[in-house]
């Protein structure tokens, strides 16, 4: 069966190349194209995929904030981040926030096309030069706390609000508390779990059932 892939990424030439790449290769098939991720979720369910070839740096909502995004609602599609980003922080974000795989632009036409297979298989493919970033990254022991990353009682309650989807005036009524102390509250839950949206906080609190207990 054919894999279904879609492309978000602003660079017009490099969009192109990617169509005739996967439209022209037997077992791919093109599910769209896209100069941004604006309207993301509106591609994803009028034009379904199995894999997103995502860019990271694009006008509006960025790649990494948008897989975040597609894996809260589609946690079925691959996310396959393709950038010419390769510093350790980008690499974390992104798989943080979902991506199944990380390449490089300079990855050569037939690479890409065998890691779109390999991450519909279960794989997750990386340029070696990135799987060695992220080895050395895991290596330097952070020191988050297990399951909960230090959040206060309050920044769990707050946290289990944003992932029911309640406005920042909805968890103030619902929490007792001021609309300037719900600011004060997610920028201190966007430090603690190292993300810089409320899209990655609320991915990032799925994933690793930061807020199942009722502390």
């Amino acid at each position: 069966m054919d894999i279904r892939v879609s492309v978000f990424d602003d660079n017009n030439a490099l969009r192109d190349s990617l169509y005739y790449l996967i439209s022209g290769t037997p077992g791919f098939v093109v599910a769209g194209v896209y100069p941004d991720c604006n309207q993301v979720l509106e591609h994803l369910r009028q034009d379904a995929a199995d894999v997103i070839l995502m860019d990271i740096d694009m006008p509006g909502l960025n790649g990494i904030e948008a897989t975040a995004l597609i894996k809260s609602h589609f946690p079925g599609i691959n996310v396959l981040i393709l950038t010419s980003y390769d510093d350790s922080t980008k690499i974390f974000d992104a798989l943080q926030s979902g991506a199944t795989g990380y390449l490089l632009k300079k990855t050569t036409p037939a690479k890409i096309l065998d890691a779109i297979t390999e991450v519909s298989q279960g794989g997750a493919p990386m340029n070696a030069s990135i799987a060695r970033k992220v080895l050395e990254f895991f290596s330097e022991k952070k020191n988050i706390t297990e399951n909960g990353y230090d959040l206060s009682l309050r920044e769990k309650d707050v946290l289990r609000c944003l992932v029911k989807g309640d406005s920042y005036k909805m968890i103030a009524s619902h929490c007792f508390i001021s609309m300037g102390t719900v600011c004060t509250h997610i920028c201190n839950i966007y430090k603690k779990l190292h993300v810089n949206s409320k899209s990655e906080a609320v991915a990032k609190a799925i994933r690793e059932r930061l807020i199942n207990d009722q502390g």
